[in-house]
């Protein structure tokens, strides 16, 4: 692949997702942005707003690196209605996301963003729907024993442990675990990247 592409996240499934495609990274440059969400802020803006600064700050960071590079970003977040699931990191946040995720559907989305070499920025929203079954306390409390549940967007992550409480996925799987495959290779193809 003759083309350069920046990774902007640390995430090790992020990662794997993209080599799955047959994508592999030329270089890899996490980000520290602040994640809190504005005041009154939506999880579908939210999603797409922590996208784009992810690949803003790539860039600015990569400097010379960043010229004539794609940079990819993205941002999962969990949310039920308009309620915004955090990414736990304690013990009483997952048990709060399981609780408020037990027996409901609740919202996935994915976004991403692209900064192509050319300077544009292009963003995709992936919007999956997700089902857990009613959780009993002491399936609960075995999940949170796992300590699968760190710094993952909602508490959980679907291709762990937690795939034992969801029957019903309706969307991008790939976009829970942490990034639509689909919706990337789109993007990238669209815009020159296997050229």
């Amino acid at each position: 692949m003759k083309n350069k592409l920046i990774l902007a996240s640390a995430s090790p499934r992020r990662l794997d997702l993209l080599r799955q495609a047959g994508i592999e990274p030329t270089l890899i440059t996490p980000t520290d942005i602040d994640e809190t969400p504005l005041k009154g802020e939506l999880p579908r803006a939210l999603a797409v707003r922590l996208a784009r600064m992810k690949a803003e700050a790539a860039r600015e960071s990569c400097g010379r690196d960043a010229e004539g590079a794609y940079i990819l970003a993205a941002d999962t977040v969990v949310a039920c209605g308009r309620r915004i699931l955090p990414k736990a990191e304690s013990v009483g946040e997952a048990r709060a996301c399981l609780k408020i995720l037990s027996g409901r559907r609740h919202h996935v989305y994915g976004g991403i963003c692209l900064i192509t070499p050319a300077g544009e920025t292009l963003i995709r929203l992936c919007d999956t729907v997700v089902r857990f079954k009613t959780i009993s306390n002491e399936e609960q409390e075995a999940y949170i024993a796992g300590e699968e549940w760190q710094g993952k967007a909602g508490g959980y992550a679907i291709q762990g442990l937690a795939a034992a409480f969801i029957p019903f996925v309706r969307g991008s799987y790939s976009n829970v675990v942490g990034l639509s495959v689909h919706d990337t290779v789109q993007l990238l193809a669209g815009n020159g990247f296997f050229r």
